[in-house]
């Protein structure tokens, strides 16, 4: 089954949709969330890509992030990927979006308008082992030191996203 996304603008205003794989392989603006979970000791929950996915296999990123369908709001498609990935629900917010750019060695490319939301967990995931292999809980502070000393293993959109977030929490 195709899966497709939401062409927006800059401002979040829908243009249209695409087939996923063709608005990575052109680099087209769509709609995306990403998904940032903590515990009650502010740790972050992290996930490892499944090793089948077409870009970015075994590498470490944010609790959940994919795209909304047609009609479908944000908080509803993060809820809906949350549990199909890694099986948990969490009371969520909605904290900013932006838009960011981040190539593949593949040829692919996010170009993406990503809302961000947190939430509260303090469980264990019961992981969808076609989306993710690992999981682990660590700090914010311990992820930047280990994206400073092994880039490779973290996706590239989510030190784009672990940074902007840094950035307006602390401005």
């Amino acid at each position: 089954m195709k899966e497709f996304v939401v062409l927006v603008d800059e401002q979040d205003n829908e243009l249209g949709t695409m087939e996923k794989i063709e608005a990575h392989e052109k680099a087209v603006l769509h709609r995306a969330f990403s998904v940032l979970l903590f515990n009650d000791q502010n740790e972050l929950m992290l996930q490892q890509r499944a090793m089948d996915k077409y870009h970015c296999p075994g590498m470490w990123t944010n609790t959940c992030c994919s795209h909304q369908r047609t009609g479908e709001s944000t908080m509803d498609a993060a809820n809906r990927r949350l549990m199909e990935e890694m099986g948990i629900s969490a009371h969520l917010q909605h904290r900013f979006h932006f838009v960011y750019r981040a190539p593949f060695d593949n040829g692919l490319t996010e170009h993406e308008l990503d809302h961000v939301l947190t939430g509260t967990y303090n469980g264990e995931p019961n992981l969808n082992p076609d989306e993710a292999s690992g999981w682990r809980w660590m700090s914010v502070p311990a992820i930047l030191t280990d994206m400073q000393e092994r880039p490779d293993v973290y996706t590239p959109w989510f030190k784009i996203i672990l940074q902007e977030y840094q950035n307006r929490l602390n401005s």
